[in-house]
């Protein structure tokens, strides 16, 4: 099946406001900014986002934040972005915490079928116990919290029930996809890319270097074409848009 879309624009038409959707990305690695742009373009609002973080720089799922597009985060890592913190303390902006890893298998759960799986990870915190504030209500006082969550012992160690997480769509990047939807992820844009991808109940995958079936080595794919409904082919100009967070350099002829 030709999974390949004419545009960005086409691809993710059919995203409603109010939609989840799981976004790929790692700080700026992988992340699929043409097809974020195009969210941003069709006007869609209200959207529940589950990505590791929410943009930086001014790029990626900023753009959405900023123009007041999301109602709700499910992330792990917030870092510098001032506006979500800005959103978030003054009750614009409702946000699920949750350790990284917890997050990655989450979402890998989500892809696998599995509802739910014990961790270890927040046993004895607010992550377990609840009461972590998920919305303010923008005078300081916490208008929804967390809720406690099933914990049980296994062997003598206690484990924090966490469910597994479902998406309406997914949207992601990858370095080489066929059209068959198979796909290979460069470095640490493989963090989260194939996890968001096999959550989405509709994944768009935008792909910096378009083969025809049989273009990839089948030992070398990561993520199976079954996961993906979409394919966008991006442009040279647009597979070679890519920013740097931090750039630090050396001066010349410095000792190190």
């Amino acid at each position: 099946m030709d999974k390949v879309v004419a545009s960005a624009a086409l691809a993710v038409a059919d995203v409603p406001d109010g939609a989840s959707v799981a976004v790929g990305g790692f700080g700026l690695s992988g992340v699929p900014n043409v097809l974020i742009d195009a969210l941003y373009a069709s006007g869609v609002n209200g959207l529940g986002v589950v990505s590791n973080n929410c943009g930086a720089m001014d790029s990626g799922l900023s753009v959405l934040l900023s123009a007041g597009r999301i109602g709700r985060v499910t992330g792990s890592y917030i870092g510098a972005n001032k506006e979500f913190a800005r959103q978030y303390l003054g009750g614009e902006l409702e946000l699920e915490l949750i350790p990284q890893g917890t997050l990655a298998e989450r979402l890998r759960a989500g892809g696998a079928g599995i509802p739910a799986f014990y961790t270890p990870a927040g046993v004895g915190t607010q992550v377990a116990d609840g009461g972590l504030p998920w919305r303010y209500d923008g005078d300081g006082g916490v208008a929804l919290a967390s809720p406690a969550k099933e914990v049980r012992d296994f062997d003598g160690t206690e484990y924090v029930l966490e469910r597994s997480i479902r998406t309406d769509f997914a949207l992601v990047r990858a370095a080489k996809g066929d059209r068959h939807g198979n796909l290979v992820f460069n470095r640490s844009a493989r963090n989260f890319n194939p996890l968001a991808a096999m959550a989405g109940r509709v994944t768009v995958a935008e792909v910096e270097e378009l083969v025809e079936p049989g273009g990839i080595d089948p030992d070398h794919v990561h993520l199976p074409g079954i996961f993906v409904q979409r394919v966008v082919a991006l442009t040279p100009e647009q597979a070679r848009d890519k920013q740097v967070e931090k750039r630090t350099i050396t001066e010349r002829g410095a000792q190190g």
